[in-house]
């Protein structure tokens, strides 16, 4: 049987992946598919970390945009990310595997508080860990908050679940044109000012030299074909 190309990734969703069709919320039929994907890679010994997004129920950045103050709808932002790791943590606990929620703003009625050495303890052990509340930080994304775990956490690999089976020259669903890269620098994505992550991830990664995987979740056991390095998405690396 081939082994993993990763012994320890970091997967990044959008809370926009738990949302499915519907225009709001948390879908449990798309939790549960993900839950699956994430069970059948922790199934080949892969120790997995997920950081998620809240964009599903709130978007700071969208509120400050229309009047909210920044600060005050970045944290509602981040209690928005604890929703949707409870409903995470609960679809893959339904799978058999244990997991905890780990949050960046404290909340021990829910979650354990963030401590660096306890979650890699948690991943040595065989939990998948889900990172809340972004970096805890006002004015951060979760991408950026992936890219900070992804390190802390000595992750080998940032993957990053999106719609679409890659980066694009352009968005493919408003260019026909566009082009699919199957690797890409750094210094191409935020020179094009590509979408794949925001620019402070970008220049995290390129700083300690972590790769970042695009590549479409939607797509099912995509997630177990990234991790047994077959060439699914397009990788960002130096």
């Amino acid at each position: 049987m081939l082994s993993p190309a990763y012994r320890r990734i970091l997967l990044k969703l959008s809370g926009e992946a738990l949302m499915g069709d519907q225009g709001y919320g948390i879908d449990p039929a798309v939790a549960t598919e993900v839950a699956r994907d994430v069970a059948g890679v922790r199934e080949l010994g892969v120790e997995t970390a997920i950081v998620i997004g809240g964009g599903n129920i709130f978007r700071g950045v969208a509120a400050s945009a229309r009047g909210m103050d920044r600060g005050t709808a970045d944290y509602m932002g981040m209690l928005a990310t604890v929703i949707n790791a409870l409903a995470l943590q609960d679809a893959i606990e339904h799978e058999g595997v244990v997991t905890r929620v780990v949050t960046a703003i404290e909340m021990r009625a829910v979650a354990e508080p963030f401590i660096r050495r306890r979650a890699m303890r948690h991943l040595e052990k065989g939990r998948v860990v889900i990172f809340a509340a972004g970096t805890g930080n006002p004015y951060f994304t979760t991408d950026t908050a992936a890219a900070l775990r992804a390190m802390e956490m000595r992750s080998e690999v940032i993957l990053k679940a999106t719609k679409v089976d890659g980066i694009y020259s352009a968005d493919p669903m408003k260019d026909a044109s566009a082009t699919r890269y199957d690797r890409i620098t750094y210094l191409q994505v935020l020179e094009q000012g590509l979408k794949v992550m925001d620019s402070t991830a970008i220049s995290l990664c390129m700083d300690n030299r972590l790769p970042i995987l695009v590549f479409n979740l939607r797509t099912p056991g995509n997630l177990r074909r990234v991790v047994m390095g077959e060439a699914v998405g397009t990788i960002v690396t130096a």
